[in-house]
């Protein structure tokens, strides 16, 4: 009891000394587990890969174990589910000629099968330019993931914010930037060479010219190696062909001294 009114004392100093010394008073009671839950198995993942997009909506494998109270791990088998990263994926940009078909998705490809049915996809665009300011974007219409051109024109230029919301919370998990700019075949020449300036295209042909020269000093050894190579080939084949030439020669010759001598000894 005297502890007590101590503590309750120092407690009527202020606030923070109560906060500090009235959890040390308090005593715990002891938990029992219950003998059903020492006999539950639970199955939990133990192992999973990285998430498969370094921003918005990816998937990872993971390896799902059911583990005995002893500690033992059994049944497992692998499960692909979605993970969540960074929301904010920034600004892509694309360059199409007027006329091609274009299409850009919010989802990658290995992600739409799983998870394109529990989220919703809002569009908005700045029409003419390449920006991130989001005061200058205004509503697009367009319900799914994918927007498509199909031909482009003109007027489709500029940049297109995709947000990704999840149906239950309604909540930002990605949002993506797609910068498209449009250009006319007949108005705009693509020829790099072109654009050069004297200088530009003197060091270009300096460089061009180490390059064929490599080029040719490459091809000059490969011939002189071939050559050589069939030069070694022919001497090869000569020699052979000289060296049987000669015991051919060489077996005529025997053959002939033999018949010679033959026909000179006396006949007794």
């Amino acid at each position: 009891m005297t502890a007590m009114k101590t503590l309750g004392s120092w407690c009527t100093l202020g606030m923070l000394s109560c906060a500090f010394y009235l959890p040390l008073a308090v005593s715990f009671q002891r938990v029992t587990i219950p003998a059903e839950l020492k006999s539950v198995i639970a199955k939990v993942a133990v192992n999973a890969t990285s998430c498969s997009v370094t921003c918005g909506l990816g998937f990872k494998l993971e390896e799902m174990c059911e583990i005995t109270p002893a500690g033992e791990r059994r049944n497992c088998t692998m499960r692909r589910s979605p993970c969540l990263t960074t929301w904010g994926c920034g600004l892509l940009h694309f360059t199409v000629p007027v006329g091609k078909p274009f299409n850009f998705s919010c989802l990658s490809s290995d992600t739409v099968e799983f998870v394109s049915r529990a989220y919703t996809y809002t569009w908005r665009l700045a029409p003419g330019l390449i920006t991130m300011n989001d005061v200058l974007f205004v509503p697009f219409k367009n319900p799914g993931f994918v927007v498509q051109f199909s031909p482009t024109r003109e007027s489709d230029a500029g940049t297109y914010r995709c947000d990704v919301r999840m149906l239950k919370t309604f909540r930002v998990i990605k949002r993506v930037y797609f910068g498209v700019r449009v250009i006319r075949k007949d108005f705009v020449d693509l020829n790099f060479q072109k654009s050069l300036t004297h200088e530009q295209q003197l060091a270009a042909n300096e460089v061009e010219g180490i390059k064929g020269n490599n080029t040719s000093t490459e091809v000059q050894q490969h011939f002189w190696q071939r050559k050589s190579f069939y030069t070694s080939l022919v001497g090869i084949g000569s020699g052979v062909i000289g060296v049987v030439l000669l015991r051919v020669a060489l077996r005529s010759l025997q053959k002939t001294l033999r018949r010679s001598d033959a026909e000179t000894q006396p006949e007794f």
